[in-house]
């Protein structure tokens, strides 16, 4: 696992051991970053069930200006900030200590651009946020969710389906915000 684009391109990420996360594949990640293109740049980024941070650092890497990540796991969140600080993108970095859903039910004055969902395999992991994320973003702002190729996502009031891809048994879900 390694950082892709951007600043930090190269720099090699640490995943914890076991497998209570699922790190993102390059392929899969080059693809994500590909198909977002000019959504990164100045971007201000959430990363639930962040596991090491791959996702958000890449984003960093590329341009966003912020990046808060979530992560409830004690060896997720010692990669996070490893990964973090080997990176260099510490500075626009947020870490939050946090089981998911409790982070969402706080109010948040901060709009969200993209909001990147990697959770276990388990629909009500999926569900619940989904309908706590929309709020929370900017116009037009976008929702990635990483899930199980079969699991059928719910119709979000406000979140309209953009595209999908699959890899095998993931499957990537955009969820494009209404403009309001």
């Amino acid at each position: 696992m390694r950082v892709i684009a951007g600043v930090a391109r190269g720099h090699p990420l640490v995943a914890p051991r076991g497998t209570a996360t699922r790190p993102i594949t390059d392929r899969v990640k080059e693809t994500l970053f590909a198909i977002l293109g000019d959504r990164v740049p100045g971007a201000r980024v959430l990363d639930l069930y962040a596991g090491s941070g791959a996702i958000g650092i890449e984003a960093l890497s590329r341009g966003a200006d912020h990046a808060t990540f979530v992560e409830q796991s004690v060896p997720a969140l010692k990669a996070l900030r490893t990964n973090l600080e080997r990176t260099d993108v510490a500075e626009r970095a947020e870490v939050v200590g946090s089981d998911v859903a409790r982070y969402l039910a706080r109010p948040s004055d901060v709009a969200r651009d993209l909001v990147f969902l990697d959770p276990p395999y388990e629909v009500r992991d999926i569900v619940a946020p989904l309908g706590l994320i929309e709020p929370m973003l900017a116009p037009g702002g976008m929702v990635v969710v990483k899930h199980f190729w079969r699991t059928d996502l719910p119709d979000v009031p406000g979140l309209k389906l953009a595209r999908q891809r699959r890899f095998g048994e993931t499957m990537l879900t955009f969820m494009e915000a209404d403009q309001r």
